[in-house]
């Protein structure tokens, strides 16, 4: 009896001294899982209207890490903010929603930050709307569960900029806001032709920031950046504490986080030979060209780009400094994702208004040559996501070029064509989901 109750005595100690110890100095692994949580849970409540206990159970514990089945969230409508943490005491994060900006995770100024910021188009937006004739053909495609696969949310399909096809999954609409995921990488690269349309910035600028000087970064220009081949030192795992996940759930100020990477070699000398997909070079672009616009960056977005394509819906999320998290973190309809699509198909005309360089998306679609065909000069991708290695696109797609992000999110834009299919969706990488063969139909029924 006295060696159980000692035993009993080591347990309860070891208990507390665990509890201490997760409350005070929690791993990272667990506070990016509440962040994450807590991120998610905060964008879709205030920019989707979507119920809090859903979008934890089915956007961020059902498909995610087993650390997340014991994370828990506060919803403070009043305040406008979402708390989560690890069995109730956990690594606590907090998120805070802003008008026309989404939602920002509080990592290091606290809570002034609600007040930040104020939607500078708030009011001014014009009403979101495409033409529509459901082609009864193409309908049918969207609406089969074999081509639009598991977790699909919204698929939208436009021929010569008409809805001809559109399908959404039991909780979502037309008005619904959806995560693009990496799809943002794209919305970037358009913000750069934007600010080169204005003879702003240019893709061949090079000595982007003030700590590159005296190494070999100074050599990266935009183009390499927008390429993926800027030699930049990166980890884009998910699932774990990486640099792709430091970055967007741990760090308050992710433009310096980004843009303080190293090379992959001392002298650069993989510059725009080596291919490595990084997040962190779309927030060192929204960075270089954020500073290039300074206060008015703000609101460049939309009076640059979402205003004038009518994507009322769009919004870009920020870090607490203000940076756009180019990369990752924008959120529209499924129509409006469309009507981007469209925007890239026209080659960056809009209401017979060239709102990018001219040549500018040509250039943006062409294969780079350090990613092996699989990527384009202007992050937009040319093989079909989901695609296992080495697995070739089908033979009808070797002309479309894509939009990809997590869980599933595609556009495909098939200039030869005429269309632009939109599917969004929560699927995991782990379900073996592709988008092509819904391209592939789609594409067959819209000759009929």
């Amino acid at each position: 009896m006295r060696i159980l109750k000692w035993l009993l005595v080591v347990i309860v100690v070891l208990i507390v001294g665990m509890g201490a110890w997760l409350a005070v100095a929690p791993p990272d692994l667990i506070r990016v899982g509440t962040n994450y949580a807590a991120k998610i849970v905060c964008s879709n409540v205030f920019l989707a209207g979507r119920d809090a206990d859903v979008v934890l159970a089915d956007d961020v514990q059902a498909p995610g890490h087993p650390i997340l089945r014991f994370v828990s969230v506060d919803v403070d409508r009043q305040a406008r903010q979402v708390e989560a943490t690890l069995l109730g005491f956990v690594a606590p994060a907090t998120v805070v929603a802003r008008p026309g900006f989404g939602c920002t995770a509080l990592q290091d100024r606290g809570a002034d930050i609600q007040t930040a910021l104020e939607d500078p188009n708030a009011g001014d937006r014009p009403a979101s709307d495409l033409p529509t004739r459901i082609d009864p053909a193409v309908q049918a495609v969207v609406e089969d569960d074999t081509l639009t696969g598991p977790g699909v949310r919204a698929v939208v399909v436009l021929r010569n900029g008409v809805v001809v096809a559109e399908h959404y999954a039991e909780g979502f609409d037309a008005e619904t806001p959806l995560l693009g995921w990496s799809m943002a990488k794209t919305i970037t690269a358009a913000l750069i032709g934007r600010m080169e349309q204005d003879g702003l910035i240019n893709r061949n600028d090079e000595n982007l920031f003030a700590e590159w000087e005296g190494d070999a970064r100074t050599k990266i220009k935009v183009s390499d950046l927008l390429g993926m081949a800027s030699d930049l030192d990166w980890n884009e795992g998910y699932g774990n504490v990486s640099d792709v996940t430091r970055m967007l759930f741990l760090t308050g100020d992710i433009g310096a986080f980004a843009s303080n990477v190293e090379l992959q070699t001392a002298d650069g000398s993989n510059l725009g030979k080596a291919f490595n997909y990084s997040s962190g070079t779309s927030v060192v672009l929204s960075r270089y060209w954020q500073n290039a616009l300074g206060a008015d960056a703000e609101a460049y977005p939309d009076d640059a780009l979402f205003d004038p394509l009518g994507m009322d819906s769009a919004i870009m999320e920020m870090d607490e400094t203000g940076t756009f998290v180019g990369g990752s973190f924008t959120y529209a309809t499924a129509r409006d994702w469309a009507r981007f699509g469209q925007f890239l198909l026209q080659k960056g005309v809009w209401r017979g208004e060239q709102l990018l360089p001219f040549g500018y998306v040509h250039w943006m679609m062409e294969r780079h040559p350090a990613s092996n065909g699989v990527y384009a000069r202007g992050h937009i991708w040319r093989k079909p996501p989901g695609l296992r290695d080495g697995e070739p696109a089908p033979a009808e797609l070797n002309e479309t070029v894509w939009l990809g992000g997590h869980d599933g999110q595609s556009v495909a834009i098939m200039d030869d064509a005429r269309l632009v299919v939109v599917r969004l969706g929560l699927t995991p990488s782990k379900l073996g989901y592709s988008p092509a063969p819904l391209a592939v139909a789609v594409r067959k029924a819209a000759r009929r």
